[in-house]
């Protein structure tokens, strides 16, 4: 019987959504102290994909504030060598 992570590491697909999330959530601990402190638990690491980074935010106002802190969250990333040219930010509703 294998076990989750073996399954995973053995099977190309999962392994790549794997390390996929990996880097997303790394994007986010590189950035996570330009986020106010009451705003972070309002913060989810969401797909990176093609070198588009996305954040997943819990309301329409986490948004907004969050938007206006991406020029310093992307040359932040860019320092650290993230391979990440653009930053989105969605609203995450409940149920969803």
């Amino acid at each position: 019987m294998l076990s989750l992570e073996q399954a995973v590491g053995e099977a190309p697909t999962l392994s790549a959504l794997r390390e996929r999330i990996r880097e997303s959530r790394w994007c986010l601990d590189q950035v996570q102290h330009l986020i106010p402190a009451n705003l972070r638990p309002h913060v989810v690491p969401g797909p990176l994909q093609d070198r588009e980074w996305c954040l997943l935010v819990a309301s329409a106002a986490a948004s907004t504030k969050l938007r206006q802190l991406l020029p310093a969250l992307q040359k932040a990333l860019v320092e650290r060598g993230a391979q990440v040219n653009a930053i989105r930010i969605k609203v995450q509703t409940p149920g969803r």
